[in-house]
């Protein structure tokens, strides 16, 4: 295996042996902050029981982790590029511990959502330095790919065992016993990796971006709440101020980080057809196939009666196969080039969708083809994003382009999460099991909309294959 080859940090005048240890810790971290990301797909409702939780309230549940990645990764990314990615990747798993001991011990809908947030801006760091590390450790080629596809393994693994892992600690603690457990793995893990990591790499500091990493969040903040309000209507005054600030604040975000002189997001890269295709269809990943699956297990509970534990189950369907398709892409042959698999893998998500519209409350079975599409697809798609991530921006630059990746990916699946909590919440509360049926159809079109745009962008660029890693940052 690659692995077993001596590989030099940059920066570090030590060599870093067996750096299969470090992507193992990188994986199984990549692995928890998804477990994390599932927690509320089989706790919501005991959750939403013992704090009082309204249909608003349990739409920023769903969303907030997602929101708080969205809004930490490119920040991270810079903090890890600047002052070393294992040195912020550690912080990350011992925010994302704080957070998880917050959230356990929540007393409110409004603590336990920030604690959401707090995990999210952990995760986030995680997330964008873990794959930075996976970057810098493995060169190009096909040692990079299986590498890849490791790391997006561990998106798998974590989808698919998060729920049930969370069902189970449910029955056995309550609902805070996903919160503590997910709290003791983060810090095992921050203990393993400050001993199996490279050391951080030497960096002089950077002016740090504060100004654009407090836009940023503030301007998502605002829009993921313009669409949560939404539910009681376009017009109304609410909803208008969330929007005018909320793209104001995107605004002055984009004017910082075109005079900072070290963003947290260099908006040069958007010049690279590659980059603009990668980020685009992690962004259509987000706000496609893993919103839609990630209504999955409401639909089962409340549509069709299934426990939590058996709902957990039935999404193994999808995210066990989405494991096995993204170890199995490091033997897709070299002429399917990462450009073609996304194509490919995006209209494949869009089918698997599709397959998931018009179900019936009695006909669960009916879901499994389209959850097994679903499964195979997002594998390759992972592991296609995982190595363009890394190889569309300068080397110096990796965290950053995992970071906005990753970021788009979130961004979207926060976006399409809210929608689909808001139609299915909306429909149930009008129309009982008919009216949540009705708001699923609906998230079903809206969400293979998203996987459809993405793979006609991705086509567009039509030099997405050229690697920008190669070119001077300007």
């Amino acid at each position: 295996m690659a692995g077993a080859v001596l590989s030099r940090d940059a920066g570090s005048r030590s060599p870093v042996a067996a750096p299969h240890l470090s992507l193992a810790i990188v994986s199984a971290a990549t692995a928890l902050a998804l477990i994390v990301f599932t927690v509320p797909l089989t706790t919501l409702g005991p959750t939403a029981e013992a704090l009082a939780l309204g249909p608003g309230a349990e739409a920023w549940l769903l969303s907030a982790m997602p929101l708080g990645a969205a809004t930490g990764l490119l920040g991270s990314a810079a903090l890890g590029d600047d002052h070393g990615r294992t040195l912020v990747f550690l912080w990350g798993l011992g925010v994302m511990a704080a957070a998880s001991v917050i959230g356990a011990l929540a007393p409110s809908g409004l603590v336990i959502i920030a604690a959401r947030v707090g995990q999210g801006l952990g995760g986030a760091a995680v997330m964008a330095c873990g794959l930075g590390l996976v970057g810098r450790l493995y060169p190009e080629g096909r040692a990079r790919a299986t590498a890849t596809g490791v790391w997006a393994a561990g998106l798998g693994a974590g989808v698919a065992t998060g729920p049930i892992l969370a069902a189970l600690a449910t029955d056995l603690g309550g609902w805070p016993a996903a919160y503590w457990g997910t709290a003791i793995l983060s810090l095992a893990l921050l203990l393993a990796g400050r001993g199996l990591l490279p050391p951080a790499e030497a960096r002089r500091p950077q002016p740090a971006d504060r100004l654009g990493t407090i836009l940023l969040m503030a301007g998502l903040a605002m829009l993921m709440s313009a669409l949560t309000e939404m539910r009681f209507g376009l017009a109304s005054p609410t909803v208008v101020g969330l929007l005018g600030g909320g793209a104001a604040a995107l605004a002055a975000f984009v004017f910082v980080e075109l005079r900072h002189p070290r963003p947290i997001l260099d908006l040069s890269l958007f010049r690279g057809a590659a980059f603009c295709a990668a980020t685009w269809a992690a962004f259509a990943s987000g706000a496609g196939i893993l919103a839609l699956m990630t209504m999955v297990p409401t639909l089962l509970m409340r549509a069709m009666g299934a426990s939590a534990l058996s709902a957990a189950i039935i999404m193994t369907a999808w995210s066990a196969t989405s494991i096995v398709t993204a170890l199995g892409a490091r033997w897709v042959p070299e002429a399917l080039t990462p450009r073609r698999l996304m194509i490919g893998a995006l209209l494949a998500c869009a089918l698997a969708q599709m397959l998931l519209f018009g179900v019936s409350a009695e006909r669960a079975a009916l879901l499994l083809p389209g959850l097994f599409l679903a499964g195979a697809a997002n594998g390759i798609l992972n592991a296609a994003l995982g190595r363009q991530a890394v190889a569309t921006v300068p080397p110096d630059r990796s965290a950053m382009g995992s970071g906005a990746n990753n970021t788009a990916r979130y961004l979207g699946s926060a976006i399409g999460i809210t929608l689909g909590a808001i139609l299915m919440a909306h429909g149930s509360e009008t129309g009982g099991i008919a009216g949540l049926l009705d708001g699923w159809n609906a998230i079903v079109l809206i969400t293979t909309g998203f996987s459809v745009l993405g793979a006609l962008v991705v086509g567009i660029a039509r030099n997405g294959t050229r690697p920008i890693a190669t070119q001077e940052r300007p």
